[in-house]
């Protein structure tokens, strides 16, 4: 039996839970700054990409595709930033974000960019997961 998966408490305390996808967990990044969804592949003990199987790779870069077009669909960007970094957070996790010529980093990463964090208020958080799931078609 496989160990279970649990979420590192780092990427737990920055995002809300959006869903499932057939391998990673969907997270919404808690900054309205940027359209960011986080992706976490659901195995135990994962820490680089290359960790993945082939059908794992596959299907990891179909989900960064899916996710890619749902944030152009819902908030639009000018240029997509795609990270896998893992220097704070070992546990493998993807970075999609779609990034404005206007936004408060650009053309620097996200990652480090300074400036201060915009968390969501609830109503436009709902409305934002709410999106992100019919888009990509998950459950709530």
């Amino acid at each position: 039996m496989a160990p279970p998966f649990d979420l590192d408490p780092r990427l737990a305390q920055d995002t809300h839970v959006v869903g499932d996808l057939e391998l990673s967990r969907v997270l919404l990044m808690d900054d309205t700054r940027f359209p960011w969804i986080v992706l976490v592949p659901r195995r135990a003990g994962l820490v680089e990409v290359t960790d993945l199987d082939e059908f794992e790779m596959a299907s990891l870069m179909s989900e960064i595709r899916l996710t890619a077009r749902t944030l152009k669909t819902i908030a639009g960007y000018d240029k997509l930033n795609v990270g896998i970094l893992g220097n704070f957070v070992a546990q493998l996790h993807i970075h999609v974000v779609g990034r404005r010529t206007i936004d408060d980093a650009w053309p620097r990463p996200v990652w480090g960019a300074g400036g201060t964090r915009r968390p969501y208020d609830n109503r436009l958080r709902d409305t934002r997961i709410a999106q992100i799931r019919s888009e990509m078609r998950l459950n709530g």
